[in-house]
């Protein structure tokens, strides 16, 4: 029955916003209960949401992916230095905390992504992790990688690092890899030509992390991502 098929989405979608949400709480606390970095609380909650493609495929009606992810456009622009309401910002100071340490509005970009990939290929979770894990894993890997061992320096908009776009393209590359054999399981797709796929998106998302401006690679990643990923074959 219908109701039957909307209340397990329902409660899917309740799910993805506790799981969310427990993350975004974990981030705010992190540092002071590992010791670690505002930064590498921050690559933590890129990295959990990061995951939320594998749970897509288990929606049967595409309307609620996109209504999971675009609360979150609110929620994080709410919390940003940008917000009109600075009250509220202050009541969410944990996430609050961890955009101003970011690009102030990186975390709004990642939600919008999340959203418009939704929108686009909820019918096809893998397309969207094609988008959203190379900024996830990819991402994060670049940025901890290059502030820790980054010794060979270059500067095409930002000051990058050889080593941070290495840990970006492998990083990747393994995460789109496990990514796709998780997804076959589902779609039932030849598993060879997505990983293929997989590399030349990797790749590209390699070479548009080093030209994007800080913050704007959460747009940009998972957009040229994608479409490299559809031109490769990927979304077949």
């Amino acid at each position: 029955m219908l109701s039957e098929e909307i209340f397990s989405n329902v409660l899917l979608m309740l799910l993805c916003y506790a799981y969310v949400l427990a993350i975004i709480v974990v981030s705010g606390k992190i540092d002071k209960i590992l010791d670690v970095s505002r930064k590498s609380a921050r690559k933590f909650l890129h990295i959990m949401i990061g995951n939320l493609p594998f749970i897509i495929p288990f929606f049967t009606l595409a309307i609620f992916p996109v209504l999971v992810a675009a609360p979150f456009i609110v929620l994080t622009l709410l919390a940003s230095p940008y917000s009109p309401f600075k009250i509220v910002s202050k009541r969410m100071k944990g996430l609050a905390d961890i955009t101003e340490e970011g690009h102030q509005l990186g975390l709004v970009f990642y939600a919008i992504s999340y959203t418009c990939l939704a929108l686009l290929f909820a019918s096809k979770a893998y397309i969207i992790a094609a988008g959203i894990l190379p900024m996830a894993y990819g991402d994060a890997a670049a940025s901890m990688v290059g502030e820790r061992w980054g010794r060979r320096k270059y500067s095409l908009v930002a000051q990058k690092s050889l080593e941070g776009s290495a840990a970006m393209f492998i990083f990747s590359f393994i995460s789109l890899a496990v990514g796709m054999v998780f997804f076959s399981f589902i779609y039932h797709f030849a598993l060879l030509d997505k990983i293929v796929a997989a590399a030349a998106a990797s790749a590209v998302a390699t070479a548009v992390e080093a030209f994007s401006p800080m913050g704007f690679d959460n747009l940009t990643v998972p957009a040229l991502s994608v479409l490299v990923f559809l031109l490769y074959g990927g979304g077949l």
